[in-house]
């Protein structure tokens, strides 16, 4: 019996050593800032003007993984994307990054207007419609050193297919400034 007791006892602490091995792997994968690539954030927030203008939030994951949300507003209506990016070193010079990726939206049509002038997508909307779409992300990110602010230049393709039977698309380009955390 005591045999059996002491390979247990044994068993239960190299189980135990190895599952903190493992948490501590995962926890500096995920919790540590993305390596090398001139990011040297985890987390940025800020606002995206093109035909998906609104505010944005970018976070990183395990190096240079990150998942992108907007909340966009158009013309009597919003989006709410969200996109899965990488990020690469572009050209050697620190802080300036390609990314690209790819996600989905969700877009409604409401009776009330978000901004006064006239916007292309309403023409195929009516009203209280929604869509849902894929997108793509192509584009370069500049964090100036030492300084807490990122600008992007980007081309986030999409199209959706629209609760009245209609299909929109646009190439939908944009600009982009967010203060990193």
């Amino acid at each position: 019996m005591k045999h059996q007791i002491k390979n247990f006892l044994l068993a239960a602490g190299l189980f135990c050593s190895i599952n903190i091995q493992a948490q501590n792997q995962v926890h500096q994968q995920f919790m540590t800032p993305p390596p090398a690539l001139g990011t040297s954030y985890n987390t940025a927030i800020g606002l995206r003007g093109g035909e998906t203008s609104g505010l944005t939030i970018k976070h990183f994951f395990g190096g240079s993984a990150a998942i992108e949300g907007i909340i966009g507003l158009w013309h009597h209506g919003f989006t709410l994307t969200a996109l899965y990016e990488n990020h690469t070193s572009a050209f050697g010079v620190a802080g300036l990054n390609w990314y690209y990726g790819a996600g989905g939206h969700f877009s409604a049509r409401t009776n009330n207007s978000y901004y006064g002038w006239g916007h292309r997508r309403n023409d195929y909307y009516d009203n209280d419609n929604f869509g849902l779409g894929v997108d793509g992300i192509v584009g370069l990110e500049f964090k100036i050193p030492q300084v807490p602010v990122a600008l992007s230049l980007d081309l986030k393709p999409f199209i959706e297919v629209i609760s009245n039977g209609r299909i929109y698309g646009s190439l939908d380009p944009g600009i982009g400034v967010k203060f990193t955390l």
